[in-house]
């Protein structure tokens, strides 16, 4: 077994996300962008769906009707 050392959490600003997303758009593959950014699959797929979602990377936006129901 690998021993892998954890990541440390990093933030990136909504224009990055926003550029990151663009460039997927048009056509740049997930692995791509991934391996040049030093991204996590998981987060690039997060960045997706919330963009098209909502068009916003803020969690607030993007949470259902039920979930804002949970949390009133």
């Amino acid at each position: 077994m690998m021993n892998q050392q954890k990541r440390v959490r990093r933030s990136f600003s909504a224009d990055f996300k926003a550029q990151t997303i663009k460039l997927y758009q048009q056509g740049k593959s997930r692995s791509e962008l991934v391996k040049q950014y030093d991204l996590t699959p998981s987060a690039l797929d997060r960045w997706i769906s919330q963009s098209s979602k909502s068009g916003s990377f803020n969690t607030k936006d993007n949470r259902t009707p039920e979930e804002n129901e949970l949390i009133a």
